[in-house]
């Protein structure tokens, strides 16, 4: 028996996500079960909103407005998008298949996202 206490990824790969904060959305392609970004990353986020380390945080094919772009952003940061929307990044079509709604069909084929 262990002590160690299993976190579950609260959303999945392929599931459509908004952040709770800042005008953003996207689509999850990898999890890491906590923290796994950089020291000078993580000091660069307000320390008002910084968010704890010791918890999922996702990389996103990410869109708002103006552009697309990779983001990575903790679990409690995000909601689920509810808004049945596609996303609008170019390599969603590289990882993911058909757009279900609040999620993307995966297609098993892991590419590598430059």
């Amino acid at each position: 028996m262990t002590n160690k206490l299993e976190r579950r990824a609260k959303f999945q790969l392929g599931q459509v996500v908004r952040h709770r904060i800042y005008p953003f959305r996207g689509v999850i392609f990898d999890v890491d079960p906590e923290f796994a970004n950089t020291e000078e990353w993580w000091l660069s986020i307000p320390e008002d909103r910084r968010p704890r380390k010791d918890q999922p945080y996702y990389h996103l094919l990410a869109e708002n407005e103006q552009t697309t772009y990779i983001a990575y952003v903790s679990e409690q940061n995000l909601l689920a998008d509810d808004s049945g929307k596609p996303v609008n990044h170019p390599a969603v079509r590289q990882l993911f298949g058909e757009h279900r709604g609040s999620y993307y069909e995966p297609t098993g084929i892991r590419a590598t996202l430059n």
